[in-house]
């Protein structure tokens, strides 16, 4: 999964910046294709590379300015 969507998901962020960007997930219907533990470590694999910072926003930050958590 990372591997196939990895330069999908850095151009955008690339693009937008990680504080306008966050990953999701469309759970339950996506356990039809894979399952929440691949999905999080694919995006934990994407992650990688970018600061703590920056994966915070990614993985929380964005979010909870967006939804005003």
């Amino acid at each position: 999964m990372a591997e196939a969507h990895r330069d999908y998901y850095l151009h955008t962020i690339d693009a937008f910046g990680p504080v306008r960007c966050m990953f999701e997930s469309n759970l339950p219907a996506d356990t039809l294709s894979l399952s929440y533990d691949v999905y999080w470590n694919a995006m934990k694999k994407i992650a990688a590379d970018f600061s703590a910072g920056e994966q915070h926003e990614l993985f929380y930050g964005t979010a909870e300015r967006v939804y005003r958590l």
